[in-house]
C-alpha cells in the first residue's frame, strides 16, 4: 500500500502523544513493505521532503507560531496548510489517507482529495472536547470550534478512536457505533526494557508540553506540602510550552528552585525514557486526554502514575486506582497525598511498579499496529 499519514505537527520535531503515535505507525508500516508518507508542517532546516526510518516526511509550509501569546492553538495557521496540503498533495497517488482530526481543517483537504482521487479516508480522533471548546475559546469562538468538530466527526464512516472514552464522545457527537473502530495506541515496550537508567535520579517526573489544561502549576504547588516531609525532594519537569515561563516563575515565587529542574525539550525519546526509568513517580495533572500514551510509557518505565479524576482526561482509564497509579482530584492537597503515600512506602511503591511493567504490556506496538494494516486494507478493497 501507498498511504499517506496527516497531522501538522511531525515527530521527532514535535514531541506528543499524537506525534509519538503516527511516526511510530509510519515507521512500522514501512518496516512491514508499505510506502509511507508523512504530511505536516516543516519544522526543519534543509529540503521539504527527508526521509527517515524508511518514511517519506513533507513539509508543506512553516508555522510562525503555533500557539498565540495566551497558549492556544492559532486557527490560522492549520488553514494555510491545509491548503497549502492540497497542493502537495494532489500530485500523489495513495492507496489510503489516514488524517488527524485535530486541527480539523486539514481533514477537508483529505477529504476533497479523497473524493477527486476515489481513495479511502480514516479519520483518527485522539480527542473529542465537544463543551471543552467554550472553556477553551469563549462562547462565540468555542461555538464555531464545536460545530466544526461535529461536521469533521461525519466527513467519512472510517473512523479510529484511541479510547473507548473517546468513541463515547463521538457517539454523542450523532456518529454511528459501527462507523468506529476503538484501536488503541501502543508502546515499544521491548526498545524501553532495553534502555539504561539515566545517571540523574529524581523522586518525580512529568513529560509532556506545558499547556494550560495540563495543570502543572497544581503539581508545583503541591510540592510545598510534600516538601514538609521530604526537604530533598527531586522533580523532573521535561518539554516546552506556552506555560513554561510561567511555571518556572511559580517555582521559584514558592522557593522550589533547588527542587524543581526543568530540563526543556529532550530531542531524542529515548532519553526521557531513560529520565523515567531513573524516577519514582509520574504525575500527570491533565484533566484533558484523549488516551494519555504518556501513562503506558511510564508504567513501562516502571513508574505509578498519579492522574486526576476528569469526564475529558481518558488516561484515567489506563489506571487502576492503587494497583499502577492513583487516580485523584485536581487540589494540591490530594496530588500531595498520593505523592507522599508513594514516596514514603517502598514496599508498595515497589509492588505497584511491579505491576505497572506488567501493565504496559497489554499495549504492545506490533499487534496493534496489526489491526490498523488490516483496517486500511479492508477500506481498500
Amino acid at each position: 500500500m501507498k498511504i499517506a499519514i496527516v497531522y501538522d505537527m511531525i515527530y521527532p520535531f514535535s514531541i506528543g502523544g499524537a506525534e509519538v503515535r503516527n511516526f511510530s505507525l509510519a515507521e512500522t508500516l514501512a518496516k512491514k513493505g508499505h510506502e509511507v508518507h508523512l504530511y505536516g508542517v516543516k519544522l526543519w532546516k534543509g529540503p521539504d521532503k527527508i526521509k527517515r526510518n524508511g518514511v517519506f516526511i513533507h513539509g508543506v509550509c512553516r508555522y510562525k507560531h503555533k500557539y498565540n501569546f495566551k497558549g492556544r492553538r492559532s486557527i490560522i495557521e492549520p488553514i494555510l496548510f491545509s491548503f497549502k496540503l492540497f497542493s502537495a498533495f494532489v500530485r500523489e497517488k495513495f492507496d489510503m489517507v489516514d488524517c488527524s482530526a485535530f486541527p480539523y481543517f486539514p481533514c477537508f483537504t483529505c477529504k476533497l482529495y479523497s473524493i477527486l482521487k476515489k481513495v479511502p479516508l480514516v479519520i483518527t480522533w485522539h480527542e473529542v472536547w465537544q463543551d471543552y471548546w467554550y472553556k477553551y475559546l469563549g462562547k462565540f469562538k468555542g461555538f464555531f470550534g464545536f460545530i466544526i468538530e461535529k461536521i469533521v466527526a461525519k466527513l467519512t464512516k472510517n473512523i479510529i478512536a484511541v479510547s473507548d472514552r473517546t468513541k463515547g464522545d463521538l457517539v454523542n457527537l450523532g456518529i454511528s457505533n459501527e462507523n468506529i473502530d476503538v484501536i488503541y495506541n501502543w508502546i515499544d515496550v521491548e526498545k524501553i526494557k532495553g534502555l539504561e537508567l539515566d545517571k540523574e535520579k529524581s523522586d518525580i517526573i512529568y513529560a509532556g508540553r506545558h499547556l494550560k489544561h495540563k495543570n502543572i502549576d497544581s503539581l508545583i504547588r503541591s510540592l510545598v506540602l510534600v516538601k514538609k516531609k521530604f526537604s530533598e525532594i527531586k522533580v523532573v519537569i521535561t518539554g516546552e510550552g506556552p506555560e513554561t515561563k510561567k511555571l518556572k516563575f511559580l517555582a521559584k515565587k514558592l522557593g522550589l528552585e533547588d527542587n524543581v529542574n526543568f530540563l526543556g525539550f529532550i530531542d531524542d525519546h529515548s532519553d526521557v525514557y531513560s529520565k523515567m526509568k531513573s524516577s519514582k513517580i509520574f504525575v500527570l495533572p491533565s484533566v484533558l486526554e484523549g488516551f494519555g500514551i504518556v501513562v503506558i510509557e511510564a508504567n513501562a518505565c516502571g513508574l505509578p502514575v498519579i492522574t486526576i479524576k476528569s469526564k475529558k482526561n481518558a488516561a484515567a482509564d489506563l489506571v487502576e486506582n492503587g494497583k499502577n497509579g492513583f487516580i485523584c482530584n485536581l487540589t494540591e492537597q490530594e496530588l500531595s497525598d498520593n505523592i507522599i503515600k508513594l514516596l514514603d512506602d517502598n514496599s508498595l511503591r515497589g509492588k505497584m511498579s511491579n505491576i505497572s511493567t506488567k501493565y504496559a504490556e497489554k499495549y504492545n506496538k506490533n499487534k496493534i499496529v496489526n489491526k490498523i494494516e488490516k483496517l486500511y486494507m479492508e477500506n481498500i478493497k
